[in-house]
């Protein structure tokens, strides 16, 4: 029987394996320099981490190990944001029942101590982020370990962190929403039926199409965002459709991440339902 850990590091390797994700590495896709493979020894190299998770250690801990694990790759980041979700979903699943209320109450209750291990993880890959607003008032991340002396100082737990983060980023807010989203998605997956990778490539579609995706939003404006999130929208879950987008976006180097790793975390929960692969 698989643990929350394993059904973490299985949702890692499902998203992955998931096609045809427009824009994102999958079996059939890659970038010269980030391939599929380094998306396997990343997901392997953070179970350390995840089972730190699953054990009840600190949430900041437990995620910046899962961070320095999966960097032992030559592709650089290839599953920061999914980690980001997938560490307090593990530590409701193993604390009890996962619900929304659950996994919004391991997040609610995380400490100082979990921010400074937040930002230390930046210091192990490059992430793409973009200038925080002038109104959300944060340690730049890319200052990395340099920040937690501020955050210390502070007093900003994990939880303020995600929550001023909220308003840009699509991630802080499932932190601090409850993942709703993710847990949305969970339900298409289970009803949806065909091979696993055929699943998990249209309930990324299906998110794709919710909303602007945070990380394209970042790389390539707002214009760009809602031009992704109009296509999706267009090509539902065809996914013969789907795969002509693809290779147009990786002409353009157009990377919905944040679309991926909620469908990570999607993935894990309706492993945790009861999804048999």
């Amino acid at each position: 029987m698989r643990t929350p850990a394993d059904n973490a590091l299985l949702a890692l390797l499902l998203e992955a394996s998931g096609t045809p994700k427009p824009g994102n590495v999958d079996r059939h896709r890659e970038y010269e320099d980030l391939r599929f493979e380094h998306f396997l020894a990343g997901a392997v190299g953070a179970g350390s981490g995840l089972r730190t998770a699953e054990a009840g250690g600190e949430l900041g801990a437990a995620f910046e190990e899962s961070v320095e694990g999966m960097r032992h790759q030559r592709g650089g980041n290839t599953q920061f944001g999914c980690l980001l979700d997938l560490v307090p979903l593990v530590r409701a699943a193993a604390d009890g029942p996962l619900t929304p209320e659950s996994v919004r109450g391991v997040c609610a209750a995380t400490t100082v101590e979990d921010a400074c291990g937040f930002y230390r993880a930046f210091e192990y890959v490059d992430v793409a982020v973009g200038a925080l607003p002038s109104d959300i008032d944060l340690p730049d991340v890319g200052l990395a370990a340099d920040a937690t002396p501020t955050v210390r100082e502070r007093g900003l737990t994990l939880w303020d962190v995600m929550d001023r983060s909220s308003p840009i980023d699509a991630n802080a807010r499932e932190w601090v929403e409850g993942f709703p989203r993710s847990f949305a998605a969970s339900e298409g997956i289970l009803d949806d039926d065909g091979p696993a990778t055929e699943r998990v490539a249209r309930a990324f579609l299906r998110l794709l199409a919710e909303e602007p995706d945070s990380l394209v939003r970042t790389q390539h404006g707002e214009r760009v965002a809602r031009e992704v999130q109009e296509s999706a929208t267009d090509v539902g879950t065809d996914l013969d459709a789907a795969a002509a987008l693809a290779e147009k976006y990786v002409e353009r180097d157009i990377n919905p991440g944040t679309t991926a790793d909620l469908t990570a975390a999607a993935v894990f929960i309706a492993l945790e339902r009861g999804w048999e692969v």
